[in-house]
C-alpha cells in the first residue's frame, strides 16, 4: 500500500485522482499549443510572467499577503527578493536558447534541439510563497511546458493570488493561461502525492519528506537539499567586510533562506576582534544560562518549533523568557558552540537569525569542525570563506562535501546566484548525490529541457590496441 491509499478511503482517493486528472488535461492541452511557439513568443511569455512581480502594483501585496498567511519573514526584505530574483533569472535566460537548435558540434556530428518535458508539477515552500512559484514558471515556460502547483497548506492563498496574476499577464499576451495552474483548495498531501505520480517532471523545493515522496513517486524528480551553510572566518579576512556581510545575510527576510548562515567557524587568532565586529553589527552573544533557554524553546522534539522560525530576533528573545536589554535590542544572537551532532542542535539548521560561533585553533581545524557540521546537517549544500588565501579555498572545493563553495560573498545573496558572481539565478540549490539529490547546481531552465540529438556520421576516429594500452603495458611489463 503506497502513502497516498494510507490517508484517504476509495472514493476520496478517486476524487483527488479525477482532481489533478481534470487539470492535467487542461495543462496538457494547453502546453501542445504552447509547443508550437518560436522563440520570440516564448521569450515574450516569460518576460510576461516575470512582470507580475517586477510590476511596482504588485510586488508590495504578494509580500504583505505572504508574510501574512504564512507568518514567516519580513514584508521589505521578500519585496527586494522577489525583485532581485526575478530580474537575475531574466537576465540569465534572455539570451538563452530553448526551442530548436540550440548547440551543434560540427566535429562530432551531433545537432542538438531543444524539447519540453511536458507538464511540471512543483512544490512549493512555505518560505518563498511568491519568488518560487515564479522562478518555476519562467523556468518552465521557458522550455514550452506546463507546470502544476502544490503550495504549501499556509501559502495556498498567496499561491492563488500569483496565479491570478500571471494569468492576467497570460491573457494580456494572447498566452493560454493554463500553462500555470495550482491545486484546488484545500491541496493536502493526498493531491500533491496524486500529483507527483500524474505529471511528466518533479521539481520540488523545502520539505526533505516531499523531496523523498518526490523521489518515490515513480515521476522522473528534481529534489533539492536541506541547508545549514556554515562559514569559515581565517587570519587573512578583512573582519569588517566579512561582519558586515554575514550580519546582512543572517537577518534578511529573518532567516527564511536555507542559505542563510547557520555557523561560523573563527580561526582562535582572529576569534575576538571578529566577536567585536559582528556586535558592531548588531549581534548579541548569549551567556551559557541565555543559550539553555532559547535551546529549550527552539527545539521541540527534536523539531524547530514555529515559534521561532523565520521571526525576529527580539521575538526569539520572548518567547525564550530572555530579557536582557543588549538581546532585545539586538540584530540577530549568538551562541558559542564546541561540538555538533544531534546533542548540539545549535550546529544545525536554525531558520531564524540565530548564528552559532566556534572556534578554530587553525585552518585544519576549522576545516574538520565545518566538515562535521555538514556531516550532521547541510551535506551537499554549500559553505563558505571569508580569506586571502586561494591555498584555503581550493581545499575547500577539492575535500569539502559541498556543491558550492562563497568566497568573500554574503551566503544568503550569493549562493542562489548574484549579479557579481556566475552562479545561476536560482531559489532550489541541488547538493548531488551528497544530498541524495539528483542535480549539484542550481536549479535553472536546462533541466525544464529534453534533449533531441541528431547523429550524422563523422571520419572514422578508430584507434589501434597500441595507442590505447602501450604505457600501461610497460608500466607494468605486461
Amino acid at each position: 500500500m503506497n502513502e497516498a491509499e494510507t490517508i484517504m478511503p476509495a472514493i476520496e482517493k478517486e476524487s483527488v485522482s479525477d482532481a489533478v486528472r481534470k487539470l492535467l488535461e487542461k495543462a496538457r492541452a494547453a502546453q501542445q499549443a504552447y509547443e508550437r511557439y518560436n522563440q520570440a513568443q516564448v521569450d515574450e511569455v516569460v518576460t510576461a510572467v516575470a512582470w507580475v512581480v517586477v510590476n511596482p502594483k504588485n510586488n508590495p501585496e504578494l509580500a504583505e499577503l505572504a508574510v501574512a498567511e504564512t507568518g514567516l519573514g519580513k514584508v521589505e526584505d521578500k519585496i527586494g527578493k522577489n525583485r532581485r530574483k526575478t530580474m537575475g533569472l531574466l537576465r540569465d535566460l534572455r539570451e538563452a536558447k530553448s526551442v530548436g537548435v540550440v548547440a551543434e558540434y560540427p566535429d562530432r556530428g551531433i545537432t542538438e534541439i531543444a524539447r519540453p518535458v511536458g507538464v511540471v508539477g512543483a512544490v512549493l515552500p512555505a518560505t518563498n510563497p511568491v519568488a518560487t512559484p515564479i522562478n518555476n514558471a519562467m523556468n518552465a515556460l521557458k522550455g514550452r511546458n506546463a507546470i502544476l502547483y502544490s503550495p504549501s497548506p499556509s501559502g495556498q492563498r498567496t499561491c492563488a493570488r500569483v496565479v491570478e496574476l500571471i494569468h492576467q499577464e497570460l491573457s494580456r499576451i494572447g498566452a493560454p493561461v493554463e500553462l500555470v495552474q495550482p491545486l484546488p483548495p484545500p491541496a493536502g498531501k493526498a493531491m500533491m502525492l496524486e500529483m507527483m505520480r500524474q505529471v511528466d517532471l518533479v521539481v520540488v523545493t523545502g520539505s526533505q519528506n516531499n523531496v523523498r515522496a518526490a523521489y518515490s513517486s515513480g515521476t522522473p524528480a528534481i529534489g533539492v537539499g536541506r541547508g545549514n551553510a556554515t562559514v569559515i572566518v581565517d587570519e587573512s579576512a578583512d573582519l569588517s567586510d566579512a561582519a558586515t556581510k554575514i550580519a546582512r545575510s543572517k537577518c534578511y527576510d529573518h532567516a527564511t533562506s536555507c542559505s542563510s548562515d547557520n555557523s561560523l567557524v573563527i580561526l582562535n587568532a582572529i576569534y575576538e576582534p571578529m566577536l567585536k565586529a559582528l556586535e558592531g553589527e548588531g549581534g548579541a552573544l548569549l551567556t551559557p544560562v541565555e543559550k539553555q533557554k532559547l535551546q529549550q524553546v527552539m527545539w521541540m522534539d527534536g523539531r524547530l518549533s514555529g515559534q521561532i522560525i523565520a521571526k525576529p530576533a527580539a521575538t526569539i528573545c520572548q518567547v525564550a523568557g530572555l530579557m536582557r536589554p543588549e538581546l532585545l535590542a539586538a540584530r540577530f544572537l549568538m551562541v558559542e558552540e564546541d561540538g555538533f551532532g544531534p546533542a548540539y542542535p545549535f550546529s544545525g539548521e536554525k531558520l531564524s537569525p540565530v548564528l552559532t560561533l566556534y572556534r578554530a585553533r587553525d585552518f585544519g581545524a576549522a576545516f574538520e569542525i565545518t566538515q562535521g557540521i555538514l556531516e550532521y546537517q547541510g551535506k551537499g549544500h554549500s559553505c563558505g570563506i571569508y580569506t586571502k588565501n586561494d591555498e584555503h579555498i581550493m581545499r575547500l572545493g577539492l575535500e569539502m562535501p559541498v556543491c558550492r563553495v562563497l568566497v568573500n560573498q554574503a551566503h544568503v545573496f550569493a549562493t542562489g546566484g548574484s549579479f557579481d558572481n556566475g552562479l545561476p539565478f536560482s531559489l532550489s540549490m541541488g547538493c548531488g548525490t551528497w544530498g541524495r539529490n539528483s542535480i549539484s547546481n542550481n536549479l535553472n531552465y536546462r533541466h525544464y529541457l529534453n534533449i533531441t540529438r541528431i547523429s550524422r556520421t563523422i571520419p572514422p576516429r578508430e584507434v589501434t590496441e597500441e595507442e590505447l594500452f602501450a604505457s600501461f603495458r610497460a608500466k607494468y611489463g605486461i
